[in-house]
């Protein structure tokens, strides 16, 4: 599970990651990527959110996919840079991913749509 200051809660905070300018995406067919950088959480903990919607699933499907997500995503806490902010979105091609599949999509979107942060800050 993700600790409580790593979690994005509000629409507000998902909207800003999403839609702020300077926020970077990246995607592939499973999932989608989102990240924002703001001078106002410098030197803050990473935020993650995650959005699964009904075409990913019913109820259970849907779980399931977000506990493995979060399962990857806090493995992986320590590389994202302080104040930034991460959407996962899941695609409807989730439901039927492994963890390892969804772990192998994953990781280089986090490392594309952060590396292009870098480029753009």
């Amino acid at each position: 599970m993700l600790p409580a200051p790593n979690r994005l809660r509000t629409r507000s905070d998902f909207a800003s990651a999403i839609r702020a300018p300077g926020a970077t995406r990246a995607g592939s067919r499973i999932l989608v990527v989102h990240a924002n950088v703001t001078d106002s959480r410098a030197g803050l903990p990473p935020r993650v959110g995650f959005v699964v919607s009904r075409a990913v699933g019913n109820a259970v499907v849907r779980n399931r996919t977000k506990r493995r997500l979060r399962a990857i995503v806090a493995s992986r806490l320590d590389g994202i840079p302080t104040g930034c902010d991460i959407v996962v979105r899941a695609q409807p091609a989730a439901a039927t991913a492994t963890f390892a599949q969804l772990s192998d999509a994953l990781i280089p979107l986090l490392h594309k749509a952060i590396g292009r942060l870098e480029v753009a800050g």
